[in-house]
Formats: structure tokens, C-alpha cells, sequence
């Protein structure tokens, strides 16, 4: 197939799948398994292999290497996958291994923004709109769930969880589950308040934030065991969506809450 946006000195296997309008730069690499959707722009000095579909319109930038086997002494090359939505921005060096076990995935949604030298381990599930800052590092297995931010030189141990619109800041150690709607920092990382300027970005109503200020302040500052604490949540506060979520993550929750 012949493409004018793509760079006489990239290597694109011909097996690839590349959509109209794509853009490849300079000495950038695609390997037979990959597949590209329309609108995408991969930089230079990028590499792309193993079985990897990418969305629309993704920006990838200068050296990022995307499907590449995964550092697990696990792995015995079984057939995986790296998926990736729509509209994301992968920055400089991002590193983002295939999933480890014959029929997973590592998996990443749309409209995230993944900076530079970001590392996205083997089986992890992004959601959409998350932000990983500088050198964010996850390991195996992790889920980040919508909107919540990963804040620079931040690590992240396997298995863990990060919920829906919580902050984690630079420079912690996570190595527990962290609730949503949070804010958390620390080594290792602790809960330190409600995400307030982050519910107020996405449009959370006040009534709302109260409801989750409360929930936070009984689950994780009040002194009770975990299950007396979700016990005091579900009989004082009222069951809207947001505090569902909360306490069904708290629940749920298999490696422990930061509290």
C-alpha cells in the first residue's frame, strides 16, 4: 500500500494494517501484527510490534515502543495483545508491554494522556480520560479506572487499583488500592483528602462532593474497621451513584484500601 504520510526510511511490514491518513516518521518500525485507524500520527523512532491495535486519531510521539514482549519471567511467547481507543497521546519513550497469558490483553481506552518515559506494564487496564505523568511506572496487572491522574515519578505495585477521578501524587509508593475520588501521596501513598478540585473539573455537583467528603472522612479517618466503616457509610449516606461506587471499591477491594 503505498502512503505519502509515510516516511521512505520507516520500516512497515506489509501484512500491517495501516488506515488512510496515518502518518509514520523517520525510521520508526511496524511490525506484520499491527494495526493503525485512520488519523493516527506515529513519530520518529518508534517502534510498534506484537499484536497491537490502535485506535483513531492517537498521537505517538518520538521513540515510544508499543507491543513489545512483556518483563515477566513468566511469559513463555504465548499469543497476546496491546489494545489502545482512540485519541490518546502517548508521549516520548512510553513503554507498553503485551500481556503475559495466551488470550489477555493490556488494554487502554481513549483520550489519555501518557507522558514521557511513562512505563505501562503487561495485563494493566487504563480507562479513558487518565493521566500519567512523567515516568509514571506501573507493574503487572494494574487497573486505572476513568479520569483519575498518576502523578510523576509515581509507582505502582501489581495488582493494585487506582478508582475513578483520584490523584495520585508525585514521587509515591502505591502498593495498596487507591479509593476513588481521592486525593493520595505518600510513601507509601496514604489517603489525604477528597479530590475536590478534580470533581469540580469534571462537573460533580456539590451536593455530590459532600456526600463523598462524608464517606471518605467515616471509611478512612474515623477509627472503625473497614467493614463497620462501610456499614456507617450505607445507613447515614444517601445511595447515589458516586458513593455506590465508592464502597462497592472499598468491597471489593483484594490487595487492601490506602487509608
Amino acid at each position: 500500500m503505498i502512503n505519502e504520510n509515510i516516511e521512505s526510511t520507516a520500516q512497515v511490514a506489509s501484512s500491517a494494517r495501516i488506515a488512510e491518513g496515518v502518518s509514520i516518521g523517520h525510521y520508526s518500525i511496524i511490525g506484520p501484527e499491527v494495526e493503525i485507524g485512520q488519523g493516527s500520527v506515529i513519530g520518529d523512532h518508534c517502534v510498534i510490534t506484537g499484536s497491537t491495535t490502535i485506535g483513531k486519531n492517537n498521537k505517538i510521539f518520538t521513540g515510544a515502543v508499543i507491543g513489545s514482549v512483556p518483563q515477566d519471567l513468566k511469559y513463555k511467547g504465548e499469543k497476546t495483545e496491546v489494545t489502545i481507543g482512540d485519541n490518546n497521546i502517548i508521549r516520548e519513550y512510553v513503554t507498553i508491554n503485551l500481556a503475559t497469558a495466551a488470550n489477555y490483553k493490556t488494554q487502554i481506552g481513549s483520550n489519555n494522556l501518557i507522558m514521557a518515559y511513562a512505563h505501562i506494564a503487561h495485563d494493566c487496564v487504563i480507562g479513558n480520560h487518565v493521566v500519567m505523568a512523567n515516568v509514571g511506572t506501573l507493574a503487572g496487572h494494574i487497573t486505572i479506572e476513568d479520569r483519575a491522574i498518576l502523578g510523576g515519578l509515581a509507582a505502582v505495585h501489581q495488582f493494585v487499583r487506582i478508582g475513578t477521578m483520584a490523584i495520585v501524587g508525585g514521587c509515591s509508593k502505591v502498593n495498596q488500592d487507591i479509593p476513588p475520588y481521592s486525593m493520595c501521596d505518600g510513601h507509601p501513598a496514604k489517603v489525604r483528602a477528597l479530590n475536590k478540585i478534580g470533581l469540580e473539573r469534571w462537573g460533580v455537583p456539590k451536593e455530590t462532593k459532600t456526600h463523598l467528603k462524608h464517606a471518605l472522612t467515616i471509611l478512612f479517618n474515623s477509627g472503625l474497621t473497614i467493614p463497620s466503616a462501610i456499614q456507617r457509610v450505607e445507613e447515614e449516606i444517601p445511595s447515589i451513584d458516586e458513593v455506590v461506587h465508592l464502597v462497592n471499591f472499598v468491597k471489593s477491594s483484594k490487595r487492601g484500601v490506602s487509608r
